[in-house]
C-alpha cells in the first residue's frame, strides 16, 4: 500500500503543474522495426585524405586509407600485409591501390612480381598503360643479354655487398657460414674491392679470388694457404651457379644500363622465374638490398614496396634479416612495405618464426580476404583479432575484406572503376568465369555478400549490447 503522504504530495503537484509521468504498457517489436527509433551510428573511420579502397559494409561509408597520412597518428609503422586466398581478390586491391596512390606526385611504387600469364607477369598492362618497361629477370635470357643487377654494383657500401654475398650464399646453402668459411669471403671481396678500378667488380671476380686465394690472405692470420682455399671451396660453388650454373644471366655482369630508378612504377617481373626454387629468395635478397641503396633516398618521396609471394622472403632467416633492416631504415625515409602472402601459417610455422614475427609486428595494417575456418582461427590468434572478425572471414565473398588497421577493424568492400577494370583483372580464369554472369547477376551477388556481412556485424552488436544489459542488470 502507498504511504498517504506521497499520494498527497504527486496529487498536489499534478494540480499545479499539470500530469508530468505518464503510464505505458510494454511494447515488443522486433529490431528491424525498433532500429527507425535510433539515430544512424557507424565505426569511426580513417579520415578523408589519402585514397578511397571502397566503402564499410556495414554504414556503406567511403573506406580511405593511406598509411603516409596516418602514419605517427593513427599508425605506429607504415607498413601493410594482405592474407587471403587465392581467388578473393588480394591482386585487384593491390593493382588499384597502386594506380591510385600513383594519381599523387609525390609518389613512387615498385613492385616485385612473382606471377605471370602468357609468359610476361601480372602487372605487365599496368606498366603498358603508363609507359613503362618492366624488368624481366629471366635466366635463359643470358645469351641475349638480358637484365642483370650486379650484388658488387659499387652503389652498394662494401658493407652491405659483403651482407648480400653472405646472405645470397647462407640462403643457397641452407644454413649459416661458419667463421672459417665467412673470413674466406671477406677477404676475397676485399682484395677484389680493392685491386679492381677500372670497372664494376663481378661475382666472377670473387669466385676466382675464393679458388686462387693471394698468400697475403693466409699470412695475415697465420695460416696456410691451402686451408684458406679450402675454406672458400663451398662459398665459391654455391657463387658458380649465379656465374655459370641455373641461375646465370641475373647477376654474373656489371649492373644493366638504363634502369630508370626515376619512373613513377618500377615493375620487376619475376614471372619466368621458379617460384618453388632457390632462385627466388636469392632474387628478393639481391633486389631488396639493391634497391635499399640506389632508389631509397632522402627527397621527400613516398614510396611503397609491393611484393608478392612475399612468404619468399618472410619465411627465410636471412632475407627477413635484410629487409628487417630495409623496413627499419625505410621508415624513416618514406617506405611503406607491402607483403601479399595467401596463407599466415606458412610463414609461422617455418623455419624464420623468429624473423617473420617481428615483421608482422612492423605491419600495422592488416587486411584479411576469405580463408578456411581453421586457416582464419590461426590468423586471428596470431593478429589478434576480435572474435566477430575471425568469424566472419570463412564467409567473406570476393572483392569483401576484414581490415585491421592499428586496431580500427572495419568489413570493407574494395569498389573499382570501369576504367580500372580491364587492368586488374588479367586472369583469364576469373575474367572468364565473370563474363558468364550478366550484371544483374553480378550485382545480386555482391548485394548478397554485402547484407550477409552487414547482417553478422548486426547480430554482433546486438550481442554484445544484450551483454552490457545484463551487465547493468
Amino acid at each position: 500500500m502507498r504511504d498517504p503522504l506521497t499520494v498527497l504530495t504527486e496529487a498536489f503537484t499534478s494540480f499545479l503543474f499539470g500530469k508530468v509521468e505518464t503510464t505505458r504498457l510494454p511494447v515488443r517489436t522486433s529490431t528491424g522495426q525498433a532500429q527507425a527509433v535510433y539515430l544512424p551510428t557507424a565505426a569511426p573511420g580513417l579520415g578523408d585524405s589519402g585514397v578511397i579502397i571502397g566503402r564499410e559494409v556495414y554504414s556503406g561509408k567511403g573506406y580511405i586509407y593511406d598509411p603516409f597520412q596516418l602514419y605517427g597518428q593513427q599508425l605506429p609503422a607504415p607498413h601493410w600485409l594482405v592474407l587471403g586466398e587465392s581467388g578473393n581478390g588480394k591482386s585487384a586491391l593491390e593493382k588499384t591501390y597502386v594506380l591510385r596512390q600513383l594519381r599523387f606526385r609525390d609518389r613512387q611504387v615498385v613492385v616485385l612480381d612473382a606471377q605471370g600469364e602468357d609468359g610476361v607477369g601480372e602487372w605487365n598492362l599496368i606498366a603498358e598503360e603508363l609507359g613503362i618497361t618492366p624488368i624481366r629477370l629471366d635466366p635463359t635470357a643470358a645469351l641475349d643479354m638480358g637484365i642483370r643487377l650486379n650484388p658488387l654494383d659499387p652503389a652498394i657500401t662494401t658493407t652491405g655487398q659483403l651482407a648480400l654475398l653472405r646472405t645470397i650464399i647462407e640462403v643457397a646453402m641452407g644454413h649459416g657460414l661458419d667463421e672459417r668459411s665467412g673470413f674466406a669471403l671477406k677477404v676475397a671481396h676485399a682484395y677484389v674491392n680493392e685491386t679492381i678500378v677500372d670497372r664494376q667488380p663481378v661475382l666472377m671476380d670473387i669466385v676466382e679470388q675464393l679458388r686462387h686465394p693471394e698468400p697475403e690472405s693466409a699470412e695475415a692470420m697465420n695460416v696456410a694457404i691451402d686451408d684458406v682455399r679450402a675454406w672458400g671451396l663451398d662459398v665459391a660453388l654455391v657463387l658458380d651457379r649465379l656465374v655459370d650454373g641455373d641461375l646465370r644471366g641475373m647477376f654474373d655482369g656489371p649492373t644493366t644500363v638504363g634502369i630508370d630508378l626515376d619512373a613513377p612504377l618500377i615493375v620487376f617481373d619475376l614471372s619466368h622465374i621458379d617460384r618453388n626454387s632457390i632462385a627466388m629468395p636469392i632474387l628478393m635478397a639481391i633486389v631488396g638490398v639493391w634497391l635499399e641503396h640506389t632508389w631509397i633516398r632522402p627527397d621527400r618521396k613516398k614510396r611503397i614496396f609491393l611484393v608478392e609471394e612475399a612468404w619468399h622472403i618472410i619465411n627465410s632467416p636471412f632475407v627477413a634479416q635484410l629487409f628487417q633492416r630495409l623496413l627499419k631504415f625505410g621508415r624513416r625515409l618514406g617506405l611503406s612495405f607491402v607483403a601479399v602472402v595467401h596463407h599466415l601459417s606458412d610463414v609461422v610455422d617455418g623455419a624464420a618464426a623468429k624473423e617473420a614475427a617481428a615483421i608482422l609486428k612492423m605491419a600495422s595494417t592488416r587486411t584479411i580476404y576469405a580463408q578456411k575456418a581453421d586457416e582464419a582461427r590461426a590468423t586471428g590468434r596470431v593478429l589478434g583479432l576480435p572474435r566477430w572478425a575471425v568469424e566472419i572471414i570463412p564467409s567473406l565473398t570476393p572483392g569483401i575484406a576484414v581490415w585491421d588497421v592499428n586496431g580500427n577493424v572495419q568489413v570493407v568492400k574494395h569498389l573499382i572503376t570501369e576504367t580500372e577494370r580491364p587492368l586488374v583483372f588479367t586472369d583469364r580464369a576469373m575474367t572468364e568465369s565473370s563474363a558468364e554472369l550478366s550484371d544483374d547477376a553480378l550485382r545480386a551477388a555482391e548485394l548478397e555478400a554485402e547484407e550477409r556481412a552487414a547482417a553478422f556485424v548486426e547480430q554482433h552488436l546486438s550481442d554484445l549490447d544484450d551483454s552490457s544489459e545484463s551487465t547493468v542488470a
